[in-house]
């Protein structure tokens, strides 16, 4: 995937995928490999891709993305009927839909067709598909049949891609996942397309050796496709419309408003989309989003957070939202928290607070337990599901979101920086710093939060984002006694304490934040003790932090020390990870992975020694699955039954997610989810 070509709508990659003949489909990942590889040269809203010496690929992408089978003309002889035009098509980030929001119409532009709806009169000789289900038709009580057989081919095209893993899954598998995609939005599942959508992104970006591919990414995209086709015909009423999803954003009027800038995060995904969301709250410590995002890369995801956002009569900068205040009148929410900026709204800058004066003071005031319980509740129903352009946490992401799945790191993939959430996924934490630890993607912070022992991750690893950097000068307090900062984090279910850190308090003045992902730390802003050349608390090996005990005594002075970490023992690992490495190998190396012969029955007898008889149970059905081969009355082998076998995956793949989310909760001391409080069986 090249980030240097405009994003392409699903339809046209799948059109133009779909009228290539079969000796073509076969060199088209040979294809998309060459045209990745040649300059490219953008004119306003034209690129230009020299083939070779006589040949050149032009894409039209007027508002950056590319709409329509004809925007993409290759001057070659066999055009339009030759390699090329799929191939720049496969090799184009996947564009996102950009559906109107209803009720809130633009104040400075006219209203817009939806691209989705545009690109399928073009796509319609390929794509056929019934009407498109807008957000003013009513809810059915059932699926509809349309919405039946687009469940359907997302599930045989997602249960191709799983069977094929990574390296089998190229640019014609891709094809008929984006068709299916594009056949579930216009049947009015745009959750299940957005999804299908992230599952090609992580794709190619694995093929393709991103940096930023996560494989739980592609993994949680792929539960979530398989997981709502297999739901979506059986649901009704309001698990229906939370499996649908939405595909219009709608504003509601929320009168007045007095919002306080509490920080900004930059958005960068791996659909082409980067910018800046501000996060604001109000008296009652209710969270609102501002966002700019738009199609662009890195450089608009740095540059955005001093490019002014116009909100009602105000502009202001998403650096200078997060430090201000802001009165709205006549404001517009969507269900999400993002504000609108209708022609009737109304907005003047107001003088902002720190994070320790009301009303934001409150925010830290909720018990760590709850916020964890909070954050794993947020997307535990389907009907609670609020996502308007199908992503969620996955990394999905994750990831999602992000991923979507992220917003900086890649795995959840949000447009407007929520990707269906409404914060809820925030913490906010007052730690003190006490240490280091080496992981596998780099150092993190450790941190003593209310007795248990917290890792703090950087959000994003890309070197032109300053969360990295920043990280690494906060390790310099980490010996200085009585580091303490207040920090607002997003969680990252794990067995042990963790959560990727997005803002601080700044080290010298309290009364001040850093959004860590766009401001940039020196030296001169750590306390004069630590201002000098000492190197920072030695990281350790990689190895599981024993955590404290919710409640377990802390020195009143602070930590004196680095704390001692462990190396792990196999019996001190959780056994659910022999599943989760199955799952994940599937999903990387395909089907043919799990059929070899191993020692499948040696690790199903230990998930069952340690009491995991369902998961012993769901390993041995994975692997007999994958294994499973008949033979015609010829004794020639068939084909194998990858529906079958996607079944078992997912069933797999659910299971160790709902394992993650317990033992996540177990670790923070909170209530497992989907229990009431105080019905935890370890209280």
């Amino acid at each position: 995937m090249s980030p240097h070509l405009p994003p392409v709508s699903p339809s046209v990659t799948a059109q133009l995928v779909a009228a290539l003949t079969p000796r073509l489909r076969k060199r088209l990942d040979a294809g998309v490999a060459k045209v990745a590889g040649r300059p490219v040269v953008r004119d306003g809203d034209i690129v230009r891709i020299a083939v070779d010496d006589d040949t050149d690929l032009e894409l039209h992408a007027p508002g950056g993305v590319v709409t329509s089978a004809g925007a993409i003309r290759c001057g070659c002889l066999l055009a339009p009927d030759c390699l090329h035009r799929a191939a720049a098509a496969s090799a184009a980030p996947v564009a996102e839909p950009t559906d109107p929001a209803v009720g809130e119409p633009q104040p400075s532009e006219p209203q817009r067709e939806s691209p989705q709806v545009s690109t399928s009169v073009s796509a319609s000789a390929v794509l056929p598909a019934p009407a498109p289900v807008t957000a003013d038709d009513p809810v059915p009580e059932s699926a509809t049949p349309a919405q039946c057989t687009a469940a359907a081919a997302l599930h045989e095209a997602a249960a191709a891609v799983l069977e094929a893993g990574v390296e089998g899954a190229g640019a014609v598998l891709q094809a008929e996942l984006l068709r299916a995609a594009h056949t579930a939005r216009l049947a009015g599942l745009p959750r299940a397309a957005g999804r299908a959508v992230a599952v090609v992104t992580a794709l190619r970006a694995a093929r393709d050796h991103d940096p930023a591919h996560r494989l739980g990414d592609l993994t949680a995209a792929l539960r979530d496709v398989l997981v709502l086709a297999h739901r979506l015909p059986v649901a009704t009423g309001p698990e229906l419309a939370g499996l649908r999803g939405t595909v219009r954003r709608p504003y509601t009027p929320d009168g007045s408003l007095r919002l306080y800038g509490l920080f900004a995060e930059p958005v960068l995904t791996t659909t082409g989309y980067a910018g800046t969301v501000t996060w604001t709250a109000d008296a009652a410590g209710r969270l609102y989003t501002v966002p700019d995002v738009a199609p662009g890369g890195v450089e608009r995801a740095t540059g955005s957070a001093d490019r002014a956002v116009r909100i009602g009569d105000t502009s202001l900068t998403p650096r200078e939202l997060s430090r201000a205040g802001l009165a709205v009148s006549g404001a517009t929410v969507s269900p999400t928290g993002r504000l609108g900026a209708g022609a009737g709204v109304r907005a003047v800058r107001a003088p902002g607070v720190s994070w320790h004066a009301e009303p934001l003071d409150r925010l830290w005031s909720v018990p760590v337990a709850e916020q964890i319980s909070r954050a794993l509740a947020g997307d535990l129903d389907a009907p609670k599901a609020k996502d308007t352009d199908g992503t969620h946490r996955t990394h999905r992401t994750r990831n999602t979101h992000d991923t979507g799945e992220r917003t900086a790191r890649g795995g959840r993939d949000r447009r407007d920086g929520e990707g269906g959430r409404d914060g809820q996924d925030l913490l906010f934490l007052d730690v003190t710093l006490i240490g280091t630890v080496r992981e596998a993607a780099g150092e993190c912070l450790l941190a003593d939060c209310d007795g248990l022992t917290v890792r703090l991750a950087a959000a994003h690893d890309d070197p032109a984002l300053p969360h990295r950097e920043n990280l690494r000068l906060l390790a310099l307090l980490a010996s200085a006694r009585g580091a303490r900062l207040r920090v607002i984090a997003r969680l990252t279910p794990a067995p042990l304490p963790r959560a990727l850190l997005l803002a601080a308090s700044r080290p010298t003045d309290p009364a001040a934040h850093v959004a860590l992902g766009l401001d940039r730390l020196r030296r001169a802003d750590l306390p004069t003790e630590r201002r000098s050349d000492t190197p920072a608390t030695p990281a350790t090996p990689a190895a599981p932090v024993t955590p404290a005990t919710p409640g377990s005594p802390v020195p009143p002075d602070g930590p004196r020390s680095v704390p001692t970490v462990h190396p792990a023992t196999d019996a001190d690992e959780a056994p659910v990870h022999l599943l989760r490495r199955r799952v994940h190998q599937a999903a990387s190396g395909g089907r043919r992975v799990l059929a070899f012969p191993g020692s499948r029955q040696s690790e199903a007898a230990l998930l069952r020694r340690h009491g995991l008889g369902t998961a012993g149970e769901l390993l041995t059905a994975l692997h007999a699955t994958a294994a499973e081969r008949t033979r015609d009355p010829f004794g020639r082998l068939l084909p194998a039954d990858i529906g079958r076998f996607a079944t078992a995956w997912l069933g797999a793949a659910v299971y160790t997610e709902e394992v993650d989310r317990a033992l996540c909760a177990a670790a923070w001391g909170a209530d497992p989810p989907g229990l009431p409080p105080g019905d935890s069986p370890s209280r």
